[in-house]
């Protein structure tokens, strides 16, 4: 099958969710059966030691791997894979709602925008860390300072584009920063950049958060700086 030949590519960067993929994929089936659209789910596994692997590919998603640490190195493999026209990139934690994808794909998909970026509200006490909340604000009004946007949550883990900005963007960071860059190289090559809100949920399983605070948000406040 051709690249670009399928209406939507849903990406899933994975580390250890084997509890959780498989709901998250489902539910993004069940989205792309209700829109009635020609789409594919891909998981990319960045070196779980957990069943993920085995679980995305019991539950009908295509699974392909990158070894190589890192969310960004994750996303760009998957980013890579992708035939979609237009790009959906979510986290497998259950933390997005994946049946109500509308408000990223449709204007992806009718031109009004090249970039889609969510931003958070918090339906659930503790779906995020006062910490993570604090930090996640006050990089995000760097940001928008820096690169002269509008975009409120730099951070948010869903996200979409179209395959065209995929190719313009030539997003390059390994870690976390990647969700920084995304942003940043959209503004600076003027693409047009939408946000709508999500619905950010707590996880249901009890698990360490694969952020770190200081470290992570060190390598955002990095890429602001210099890039």
């Amino acid at each position: 099958m051709e690249k670009n030949s399928l209406e939507l590519s849903i990406v899933m960067p994975c580390l250890n969710e084997e509890k959780t993929v498989g709901h998250c994929i489902d539910e993004a089936k069940k989205f792309i059966e209700k829109k009635e659209i020609n789409a594919e789910i891909i998981v990319v596994d960045n070196g779980s030691t957990d069943d993920s692997e085995k679980e995305a590919a019991k539950h009908g998603a295509k699974v392909i791997r990158e070894d190589r640490p890192g969310y960004g190195r994750a996303i760009r493999r998957g980013l890579k894979s992708a035939r979609g026209s237009v790009i959906i990139i979510c986290d497998c934690d259950m933390t997005y709602d994946l049946y109500h994808l509308e408000d990223i794909l449709e204007p992806l998909k009718n031109g009004e925008y090249d970039v889609m970026i969510g931003y958070r509200k918090c339906s659930e006490k503790g779906a995020i860390r006062l910490s993570h909340r604090i930090g996640a604000g006050g990089l995000s009004a760097l940001g928008r300072l820096k690169y002269h946007t509008d975009v409120k949550d730099f951070h948010c883990g869903l996200r979409g584009l179209t395959s065209e900005a995929n190719r313009e963007l030539k997003l390059r960071t390994k870690g976390m920063e990647f969700a920084t860059e995304m942003i940043a190289k959209a503004a600076q090559n003027n693409l047009n950049i939408g946000q709508t809100e999500v619905s950010l949920k707590k996880c249901p399983y009890g698990r360490e958060s694969k952020l770190r605070t200081i470290r992570d948000g060190f390598r955002h406040l990095v890429y602001i700086l210099f890039f």
